[in-house]
């Protein structure tokens, strides 16, 4: 079980690593394509090209010409971007059932906000993401498609109202990513259904020799538009785990609205200047005074279930059997001595101020609940305590490593991991 454990925790990181190789490229290309695009020049001979731009990168010249219908004629190799997406999407997905599904008691669901079972945590997970996409798409196919403002103040309010209900049954930082998987899927979704079948529908015509149908070019441009302005928040959003501040305060959901006004802001000074329309500084004043608007709110009623809630709230058959396995009170004392002064309610190690990632380790609840991460960063690594600062002794390690190994061979304990996961 213990080597079960390790060789799981690389494979997340290996998701991990794909997960974010494929959302530069992606992300990239995007920003790369938007830049381009609205910096194209539209003087001298363009030869039916609607603008182009001359370019330099890597000791090369490049020039390059959009033609918003097709060139004379229609080249044989014509490179498609989508797989940046599409990868992006899938190793998101993998990521999100390695460390959120098989991880729903620690990290998916709250017990305090709701008595949810796992599988019913792991349900609405995923079915948040299809009904999202779904309702979105339904309000830009409706006549408010027409209306790019509206339908844009109208996704602005899914977003807000999906980061409240995630809220109401998912931990803070739960909340986060996946209402940042939310959007994400929305962005996938656009390229995926609407932008790649409108453009193979447009070369298609082309290669017949048709005239192309402008509503296609209309529709793919609604949805990149989308993707271009929700792209920055959703990065905010994948990277907040990292931010106790940001995911573990009680306006978390409100954090995460305002920072989908900052993605605004921020596109649209980067959208102006490669317009060459001027440079909007007054768009990167507005986003400094709402990220200091998001510091405030973060510093707002910092909330926390008590010591004696901890100690009474109903423990999972997991944490029954970690408590009970031999070596739990040394380890506890152990936890208790080398890291709860990081990790506790109130933290009162010099500089912490709020727990790092949210982790609790001051009561045996507390201890049972975070077994598995205990057991990975401070038995089988030395990553906690940071740099040792607590002076952790070698065998205090071993005293850990024994006792998690102990329980997880055990077969009723393999047995509750299988029933709550």
């Amino acid at each position: 079980m213990s080597d079960f454990l390790i060789m799981w925790d690389w494979l997340g990181f290996a998701v991990r690593w794909l997960h974010v190789i494929t959302a530069i490229a992606w992300i990239g290309s995007s920003f790369y394509f938007i830049a381009l695009d609205l910096g194209l020049r539209r003087d001298g001979d363009l030869a039916g090209a609607d603008g182009d731009e001359w370019q330099v990168h890597g000791g090369g010249f490049y020039h390059i010409r959009k033609y918003l219908v097709a060139p004379d004629e229609m080249p044989e190799h014509l490179t498609w971007f989508k797989w940046e997406s599409y990868s992006t999407w899938l190793s998101g997905a993998a990521l999100l059932m390695i460390t959120y599904w098989a991880g729903a008691e620690l990290y998916l669901i709250d017990a305090n906000k709701a008595d949810l079972a796992t599988w019913q945590g792991i349900l609405i997970s995923a079915a948040s993401l299809t009904i999202g996409w779904l309702v979105y798409d339904f309000l830009c196919k409706s006549r408010l498609g027409d209306q790019p403002t509206v339908l844009m103040l109208l996704l602005f309010v899914l977003l807000v109202a999906m980061g409240w209900g995630y809220n109401q049954i998912f931990t803070g930082r739960a909340m986060m990513l996946h209402l940042g998987a939310f959007t994400a899927t929305i962005m996938t979704a656009n390229v995926f259904f609407i932008i790649m079948p409108n453009q193979r529908i447009v070369v298609a015509d082309l290669q017949a020799g048709r005239k192309p149908d402008p509503k296609y070019g209309k529709i793919a441009k609604l949805r990149s538009t989308h993707n271009n302005y929700l792209t920055l928040p959703v990065v905010f959003l994948m990277l907040s785990n990292h931010a106790p501040l940001a995911f573990a305060t009680q306006y978390n959901w409100l954090i995460a609205a305002i920072v989908f006004l900052m993605g605004v802001t921020i596109r649209h000074f980067f959208n102006s200047m490669h317009a060459r329309e001027g440079e909007p500084y007054w768009a990167l004043a507005v986003t400094v005074l709402l990220f200091l608007l998001i510091a405030w709110l973060s510093s707002l009623g910092l909330d926390h279930d008590t010591w004696e809630e901890a100690e009474a709230r109903d423990l999972t058959p997991r944490e029954e059997r970690l408590m009970a396995t031999e070596g739990f009170d040394e380890v506890a004392s152990i936890v208790l001595g080398r890291c709860s002064m990081c990790h506790a309610r109130e933290p009162f190690y010099p500089g912490i101020r709020r727990a790092p990632r949210d982790v609790l380790l001051e009561t045996p609840p507390d201890i049972a609940r975070a077994a598995r991460a205990i057991y990975l960063h401070s038995a089988v690594s030395v990553a906690m305590p940071p740099a040792n600062v607590s002076f952790m002794e070698g065998t205090e390690r071993a005293l850990i490593r024994d006792w998690y190994r102990a329980a997880s061979e055990d077969a009723s304990m393999w047995l509750a991991l299988l029933n709550e996961n």
